[in-house]
Order: C-alpha cells, then structure tokens, then sequence
C-alpha cells in the first residue's frame, strides 16, 4: 500500500440520521415506499461466483404488517450449492488476498457513496422487509454506510507499518495477513447494517465470502450483493447463498476449508455454530475462528437520586424502539425502591403515547414483529409475565392482520423470574423493585447475559461502582441503552452475549486477521 494512502483519506465521521420532519425528506422517502412496492414479487437469484442462479426452493419474504404482501421471492440454495459457493471462495481466495489494501478499501467507499445515493428506497425496503418506522430504517442504512466508511479506513491503517521495537542487526517487520474463506451468517433486526458490517469486514481484509443471510431479509441481502458487484468487487469473492439453517447451515459451518464464521443472532443457534466449528474436519488445517454476538437481557438500573422524567424516556425508548427486537434493547428497568412507584405511574403515561400501526405511515412508532412465529413465542411471554407479576400496560395483539403488539409492561417482577431472566426478543419490559443501589447492581449482574447496560444516578460515587462491576461490554450512563454508534462505541458483550466481537471498533478487523513476523539478518 502506498503509505500516503491512508493520509489522503479525510478522518471518519459518523453518517447523520435524516429528519423526516423535513419536507423534502419525508417526500423522498414516500416516493420511495412507491418505488419499492412497484417491485413486490421480484425474483432474486443465489449468486456463486457472479453467476445468477435460479433454483426450484424458494423463500418468500412477506411484509410482517401485511403478511399476504410478499417483497421478493428469493432463490433458496441446496446443501449441493452452497459447498460450490465454498470452493468458488476458496480458489477466489487466491488472488483476493493478494490485492492491494487500497483497492479492496475502494469498493467499500465506492459501495457507501452509491448507498447514500439509493438510501431511501433501502429504507423503504426495510419499512417492507422488517418492519422498521422511517427513522429506525434510516439509522440502520446510516450505521451500514458507517460501517463501509470505517472498516475502509481501519484496512488501511492495519495494511500500514506496524509498530515493532527495533534492534540492531536486523529488519523486523510484522504484517497482518487475511484468514480465508468466512461464512457470513447475519440477522433479520439490523438487516442492512450488520449484514453489510459483517460482510465487509471480511471482505476489505482479504477474505472471501459466503453469505447466508437470514430468511426474513434475504431481499435486502440480495440487493447489496447486486450492488457490490456493481461498484466492481470480482466474482467469488462475495457469494449469495441464502437457505435452510436446516439443510445448509451445519455444512456451511463444519466445512475443511470454511477458515472461520461470523454470526449475529441467537444464543442457541451461536453456541451450537460455536461447539460444531471446534470439531476438527477431515481435511482441515486450522483451528477455526468464531466471531458470535448472541443475545442480550439488557437493564436499564435508575437510582434514587435518577432524574424520573428522563430515565422514564430512556427506558421507554430502550424497551420500545423497533418493537424490542434489537439485542441491546432495555428488556429490564431496575428500579430503587424510593422512587419506584412514581417511576412505573409516569413509565405507564409515556408508553400510553406510543403509536402501533403500518411502519409505513410515519404516525406509527411500533410497527409489527418480524414474523408469526415471533408474534407467538413473544405472546407465551407475556402470558407467563401475567402470572409472574403485574400488567400494567399492554399484552394483547393489535389487529389481526399484521404480527402487531402492544407495547407491554410488566412490574413487581422478581429478578429471578423468567420474563427477567431469558431473552424475549420483543416489545416486554419487566420491571424490577431494588432495595437500593447495591441490590439494583446484583440485580443487574444477576443474568447469563452481558451486552448493554445503562444507569441513570447524579452520583459519581454509583457511576464509578457501575464503572467498576457492572460488567457488560456497553455500558451507559444517563443515556438509553439503544443506538451504539460506530467508532463511537464499539459493540459487542460478554458472556452468552458473545466473544467480545466490539463491532464498529478499533479492535474488530483483527478477527478476521492474523500477524505474520518477518525478520532479516543485517
């Protein structure tokens, strides 16, 4: 890489979210919910080494507020198909990791100049698909474009001299040098910028990829695929294999020449990619590596001290933005006793305001869940939390077309109850009486989570024991537990909550790197 490269790049600066107060916004984004609903029913092919491929599974992606609405129909790879998209990543590796850091970083800028270019029609697919409001939309493409724009820049430093100390009689260097072949397994809830993030980590460090996008974004992944392969990234380098977890996503995981998986989702499914990638393949030549962020059973600790009305705001927003579907979301308010009672009076008014609807009218705050399946699980949930405590907002579906719920609180629960205990993925908020302060900190540690956290107190002295123990990889004070913002705060958990991954940091393209140390005799 030529060292002046680097220099000549402005410095990274977080993409605005836009206003759609805005008249000229809020018009754009309309004619691009028309734009895109011209294009309900479209076929989208697997891609394998830039060919097209049509097959006779299919998935079909609906709009969970209108379930007989289907966005695309998307081409379903077979067991046989996704190991040929292996080897085409495999061989492609051979010349992709030899590229110059400059010119892979390239694509990404190029990829995030044309996003922002396209962005209101990728919002308006994710008000479809997902069923995201306008501003929870546009802050995900703002977190993807944020994502190619930093990991770019991070290729490049890392692709500069590293700092070694020297010693006489010899040149020393160290370079860091890509893995191989990456299976991409993203989720649904941040379709386009975790999907985007993951992918193009892989991708700038000079690995190749193939991308097993979740079933119920699989449309949104096809669309970055088409668009990379726009901006000029070769073929093989990033292959399109969305299919069955069933039929394909353990053979993707236990194959030789799969170097290493980066998967966002699930506890379950995480561990059971984790145990099976560390059984040895005939073949294989390497210790495979994971890169899991899983779940999270985020709280939000408001001390007496706590001003009401803002911690109030912050939970509501924590616990209720995109429906509750985002791993760091407030899924507990932990809450001391002295002001307890006023808190949950005033919790209750605020989540009273919130609008359920069509995430396509900007009106609605909460739109639908993501599919039946979580419309079901998450309203077992809220069945048990009735008997584990006190309803006090919510618990009933709305409607009966769309995967639609109430907003739902749940106070008086006890830190060992189910509803505050296992990931419920969902708009549920549990609230939890604390005797005081060091009672709402064991509360807080009490979980086989650790991904988010926030505390609202004026007291140096209770921030710095938060500092001290209470142990999640985010952790914030007087402020929401939601929208870590890259370079920011670099995002990723501890404990089932994953390995740490600290996406959007400084640390997070070393994961799909390893250092090689170079020495010459003088």
């Amino acid at each position: 890489m030529n060292t002046t490269t680097l220099e000549r790049i402005t410095p990274f600066v977080n993409e605005p979210i836009k206003d759609f107060k805005n008249p000229t916004d809020a018009a754009a984004m309309e004619a691009a919910l028309a734009a895109v609903k011209r294009t309900f029913g479209k076929a989208y092919p697997l891609i394998v080494n830039g060919e097209a491929i049509e097959t006779e599974k299919k998935i079909r992606s609906i709009d969970p507020a209108h379930p007989s609405e289907v966005i695309g129909i998307v081409s379903s790879a077979s067991r046989e198909t996704a190991m040929r998209a292996i080897d085409v990543a495999a061989h492609t590796f051979e010349s992709w990791r030899k590229t110059p850091a400059d010119e892979r970083a390239s694509y990404l800028f190029k990829a995030a100049a044309l996003l922002r270019e396209r962005r209101f029609h990728y919002d308006a697919l994710l008000v479809y698909e997902v069923g995201k409001s306008w501003v929870e939309a546009d802050a995900d493409m703002a977190e993807a474009i944020d994502f190619l724009e930093f990991y770019a820049r991070e290729a490049l430093r890392y692709a500069g001299p590293q700092p070694i100390t020297p010693v006489a009689g010899e040149r020393n260097e160290m370079v860091y040098i890509p893995l191989g072949v990456g299976a991409v397994i993203p989720p649904w809830n941040f379709a386009c910028a975790i999907m985007v993030g993951m992918a193009s980590a892989a991708i700038v460090t000079g690995n190749t990829v193939v991308l097993k996008p979740s079933s119920d974004s699989a449309v949104i992944a096809a669309w970055f695929v088409d668009l990379m392969h726009e901006v000029g990234l070769p073929k093989g380098v990033l292959n399109f294999i969305p299919g069955s977890g069933s039929e394909i996503g353990d053979p993707i995981v236990a194959h030789p020449k799969v170097r290493f998986i980066s998967f966002t989702g699930s506890k379950e499914t995480g561990l059971h990619i984790n145990e099976l990638a560390a059984k040895t393949a005939p073949g294989q030549k390497w210790i495979k590596r994971v890169v899991a962020e899983m779940g999270g059973k985020d709280s939000i600790v408001v001390a007496g001290d706590a001003d009401v009305d803002a911690a109030v705001e912050a939970v509501a927003v924590s616990a209720f933005g995109f429906q509750g579907q985002k791993c760091s979301a407030c899924s507990r308010a932990i809450v001391d006793a002295s002001i307890y009672d006023a808190f949950v009076a005033k919790l209750v008014a605020r989540v009273g305001m919130i609008t359920v609807g069509d995430p396509a009218d900007p009106k609605n705050y909460m739109g639908p869940v993501v599919n039946e399946a979580a419309l079901k699980s998450i309203s077992e949930y809220i069945e048990i939390g009735k008997k584990e405590g006190r309803l006090v907002a919510g618990g009933k579906r709305v409607g009966s077309e769309g995967f639609f719920l109430e907003p739902t609180v749940i106070a008086d629960v006890d830190p060992a109850a189910r509803i505050s205990q296992e990931e419920i993925f969902g708009p549920v908020l549990a609230v939890i009486k604390a005797r005081d302060y060091e009672h709402a900190m064991e509360i807080a540690n009490n979980t086989e989570f650790g991904l988010t956290g926030s505390v609202y107190t004026t007291d140096e002295q209770k921030i710095e024991r938060a500092r001290e123990d209470f142990f999640v990889g985010n952790l914030y004070f007087n402020r929401k537990s939601t929208g870590a913002l890259v370079g920011v705060h670099p995002f990723g958990g501890f404990n089932m909550s994953g390995t740490d991954s600290k996406a959007g940091g400084r640390d997070y393209l070393l994961l799909f790197l390893q250092a090689k140390s170079m020495s010459r005799k003088l």
